[in-house]
């Protein structure tokens, strides 16, 4: 029985599949500026409701649909050249939970190619993501929003 219960155990991990493309990091000299421009362009509006993440030296959101999709514009000099934009998949506090019973058994690695751990999460205090690399050196970034069913597992 422990044998068969195992094995659906590690199919039910094998299922493991983000919900949508959360948002891409951008770069730019002057977030706000870099905003105009994006909304003149292409409509992208300032997400008020993640302004304070801008404020703190983080990302200004900007999205067309809400935040459902959105660029995060990161404050770089330069702007360009040096920078690989980042791919943020959206998933659920289960499956973020989920990807994290995971690492044991993949080999996923940081830019700095470190091993990826659950204690690589991070706590944005609204949203907890954890980043790593594909083999290729491309970023990517795996968020949730369910910030108090994942707080409150992590602790356990």
């Amino acid at each position: 029985m422990a044998e068969i219960m195992e094995r659906v155990f590690m199919a039910e991990k094998r299922k493991f599949r983000v919900e949508q493309i959360d948002h891409i990091h951008v770069f730019a000299p002057d977030q706000y500026e870099a905003a105009v421009w994006y909304e003149e362009v292409l409509g992208l509006e300032i997400l008020p409701e993640h302004e304070d993440w801008a404020t703190g030296g983080g990302p200004l959101t900007i999205s067309s649909d809400g935040g459902n999709t959105s660029l995060a514009i990161f404050r770089r000099e330069g702007g360009s050249g040096e920078s690989k934009s980042t791919v943020a998949f959206r998933v659920s506090g289960e499956g973020f939970l989920a990807f994290l019973a995971r690492l044991e058994e993949l080999d996923v690695r940081d830019a700095r190619n470190n091993r990826v751990t659950g204690a690589d999460v991070v706590d944005h205090d609204k949203s907890f993501s954890i980043y790593f690399c594909d083999p290729y050196g491309n970023p990517y970034e795996l968020t949730t929003y369910d910030y108090q069913y994942v707080s409150e597992s992590l602790k356990r």
